[in-house]
């Protein structure tokens, strides 16, 4: 997983040895390997190195804290989901603690992943949907951007401008979702004028499903991420 400057200045990375020097010279250390059965071989050859005085952290999708702790030997361990644009400072990690995991730990890997973006703490019972909505999300979100930048396109924009549109306004609406504490439904309400040119564009995404098809594909993914993780 790239951390991104702002962790390359807090933990300076370099290059390293064969893995179990490293593991043998590290007090954290992060499985991001995939898919399960690589996770699991590379577990138990490291078995033998991973002490209860090393905090064990896993970014695998679908791999349950419960067969980590297993193949580990001892459950200090934490399960994170964290998503790609992690890669610029801005991801959303979602972490769970195993039951050896302290709060400490906890407090330690938060600020890890959070150094690329915001964390959350949430019960493992959760990652599926977790999983669905904001490690499969942007996919959504790439999707609604080029859409928006095709539909410009169309009314009559150049490419570039429309690209450029498209993007700075799902990151401003986005900020503003953020910082303002408003609920989504008023900022969207703040901008649609009675008879205007918002709630026309907002009667064709109603009449198309736009909200249920959204909330159908978090659905499907979380589905998809709990059959993958019974394998």
């Amino acid at each position: 997983m790239h951390l991104g400057a702002k962790v390359q200045r807090e933990w300076p990375l370099r290059p390293q040895p064969p893995q179990g020097e490293v593991v043998d010279a590290s007090d954290v250390i992060i499985f991001s390997v995939k898919p399960q059965v690589v996770v699991k071989t590379v577990v138990l050859q490291l078995r033998p190195l991973l002490s209860k005085k090393k905090l064990l952290v896993s970014i695998a999708a679908g791999v349950k804290l419960q067969d980590l702790e297993e193949w580990a030997g001892h459950g200090r361990f934490i399960r994170v989901m964290p998503n790609t644009p992690s890669a610029v400072g801005m991801g959303a990690s979602v972490m769970s603690l195993g039951g050896a995991a302290t709060e400490q730990d906890g407090e330690l890997v938060g600020k890890l992943f959070g150094a690329v973006g915001k964390t959350w703490k949430a019960d493992e019972k959760l990652f599926d949907a977790v999983t669905g909505l904001s490690g499969s999300g942007p996919a959504y979100i790439y999707l609604a951007i080029e859409a928006l930048a095709d539909g410009g396109v169309t009314a009559g924009l150049p490419r570039e401008l429309a690209l450029g549109l498209a993007s700075q306004t799902v990151l401003g609406a986005a900020a503003m979702a953020v910082q303002s504490g408003k609920h989504p439904g008023q900022l969207k309400d703040d901008v649609t004028s009675p008879g205007g040119t918002t709630i026309a564009g907002i009667h064709e995404l109603e009449k198309n499903g736009f909200r249920g098809t959204l909330m159908n594909a978090v659905v499907a993914a979380a589905k998809r991420s709990q059959e993958l993780s019974r394998k």
